[in-house]
């Protein structure tokens, strides 16, 4: 799980240019800002689907109620794995006390400077790719629509992210790179 905190309600002015043929895609250097949100996801490894929150802000409070959404959301029977990563509001007293109280929530953190690992920053890129990057609002509730429907869509039919190679593939593509690049001219 993690936030993308942030996400700006942007009308751009003039709107992304149409693509021509032959001519990459341009956008506008200019835009009116129109407020910010910020969105809390967990990312189900096993089956791509998503749970989501919108909150106008970033605070333990907001974490503590995506939790609360959370608990809601999954089986009872079920354990709750978060990985997650080292910001403030993951372990404020508030959190901690509320997480005392849930035992199946257990709390997983990535090293510093390694969110990268954690799965939900891959399903933000397609969100961000899909939705945000062109994405055209003068309000933020229009934004938070468009995302809201945006992940409804994506959860009709979820997909995992299936790494296709083998540990010995990436441990052989690793070792060509560091070949290649142990030997390069500085």
């Amino acid at each position: 799980m993690d936030e993308k905190s942030g996400i700006q309600a942007l009308d751009r002015s003039p709107p992304v240019l149409p693509m021509m043929p032959g001519m990459p895609e341009r956008y506008s250097h200019d835009y009116v800002h129109h407020g910010v949100t910020s969105l809390f996801a967990a990312f189900d490894i096993a089956d791509g689907a998503v749970i989501s929150k919108l909150y106008q802000r970033r605070r333990a409070a907001e974490f503590k109620k995506f939790l609360v959404a959370i608990d809601k959301a999954v089986p009872a029977e079920l354990d709750v794995h978060l990985i997650c990563d080292h910001l403030s509001t993951h372990k404020t007293l508030v959190i901690n006390a509320w997480l005392a109280k849930q035992p199946r929530f257990h709390m997983h953190f990535t090293p510093t400077g390694s969110s990268w690992l954690n799965e939900v920053e891959r399903w933000f890129g397609f969100l961000t790719g899909q939705l945000l990057r062109r994405g055209v609002h003068k309000r933020v509730a229009a934004l938070d629509k468009d995302i809201t429907a945006w992940i409804e869509q994506w959860n009709v039919d979820p997909k995992p992210f299936v790494c296709r190679k083998t540990t010995e593939e990436i441990l052989e593509s690793l070792a060509r790179y560091l070949q290649r690049s142990s030997g390069a001219m500085h």
